[in-house]
């Protein structure tokens, strides 16, 4: 329960993303976050369901590729979701611009906007929702607010966020400042510290007050978001913005465009289960069952075996990820599929 929330609020789901550090079965056409990697449904409809109290949250508003309209129906009507506005990006702009066609089609511009990823795991749902509860009060006097994620580690593939003095008792905390993703030997010396976090990318704030922001450190984006959005195309649930307006915004992420520069944010850190499951290794913390009876494993250790449709048969191997999908096979070591990328990169350079 959100205790004490004066108005419902909107949930604001991102949904572009290309998730290509999951190829082989995350493709630019069925993007990680629409695949069933982490349990039967998929990571877009878990992290919709974490939202559907209606006592407190309003419907969500989809933020996706103009190429994933019917995907993402199709996934919503799976659930029962019925209500959600479907904002179809025309093309990509990065987090910023998206937020603020989301920011601009709210009715209530006082609306607390909850900004997630589509493609991330929270295990702890209950500690996610207090976290909320907690950040409700300053969001609702006008702070722009982030979830800091209490590090289990000196990771290098996450920014991290300074935190500074508390601003209430419920353990909101001044951002001292947003760090790049360091190297090993920076990453363990500010986890020594004891006074950073990880950035996950989720954000709650006010419309008004994000769009306020947007019109003093990116005003040629939000002039350029708020073109788009009066020349969109709107049928059922589906908001279309003009393609030509919206090219025209700069493409940048929230971080850089906002939060990096605001002087009211605020951060509470908190332990909930989170992964924004960026790699195959990622996935091996969370193995689900075979049950298409795809995999053959004998004298097999310490690996992630997955397939959509190719029967794999492995003996004595060790600490592997292979992965089959389509004609496609993925075979890396653990610990080294961050480099998928690299496989990305040349099949493009290959098939342009």
């Amino acid at each position: 329960m959100i205790a004490g929330s004066v108005q419902k609020i909107t949930p604001v789901i991102l949904s572009g993303g290309g998730g290509t550090r999951l190829w082989p079965m995350s493709r630019p056409e069925m993007p990680k976050q629409f695949l069933s990697l982490t349990g039967e449904k998929t990571m877009f409809q878990l992290t919709v369901e974490r939202v559907r109290d209606a006592q407190n949250f309003a419907p969500p508003i989809i933020v996706a590729n103009a190429a994933h309209g019917d995907l993402v129906e199709q996934q919503l009507s799976e659930i029962g979701v019925q209500d959600a506005i479907i904002l179809l990006e025309p093309c990509a702009r990065n987090t910023a611009p998206a937020i603020a066609l989301a920011a601009l089609a709210v009715q209530n511009v006082g609306s607390p906007l909850l900004v997630m990823p589509s493609d991330h795991v929270i295990n702890d749902v209950a500690s996610f929702h207090a976290a909320t509860t907690a950040l409700l009060p300053v969001v609702q006097d006008g702070w722009l607010a982030t979830y800091g994620i209490s590090p289990t580690g000196p990771e290098t593939g996450y920014g991290y966020i300074q935190t500074g003095a508390a601003i209430d008792n419920e353990g909101v905390l001044h951002v001292n400042r947003f760090v790049e993703k360091p190297d090993a030997q920076r990453a363990a010396e500010m986890i020594a510290d004891g006074d950073h976090v990880w950035n996950g990318g989720i954000f709650l704030f006010r419309a008004d007050m994000f769009l306020g922001a947007l019109s003093i450190f990116a005003p040629e984006m939000l002039h350029a978001c708020q073109h788009a959005m009066s020349r969109a195309a709107r049928g059922g649930q589906r908001i279309s913005p003009d393609l030509a307006a919206f090219e025209a915004s700069p493409s940048d992420s929230i971080d850089y465009a906002v939060m990096e520069k605001a002087d009211r944010v605020a951060v509470i850190p908190v332990k909930m289960g989170w992964s924004d499951v960026g790699s195959w290794d990622a996935l091996y913390d969370f193995q689900v069952d075979d049950k298409h009876g795809r995999i053959l494993a004998v004298d097999t250790k310490n690996c992630l075996i997955r397939s959509d449709g190719l029967n794999i048969h492995t003996v004595g191997v060790e600490d592997m990820i292979i992965v089959a999908s389509g004609n496609d096979v993925l075979i890396v070591p653990k610990g080294k599929s961050q480099d998928v990328k690299k496989i990305v990169e040349a099949l493009k350079a290959k098939h342009p």
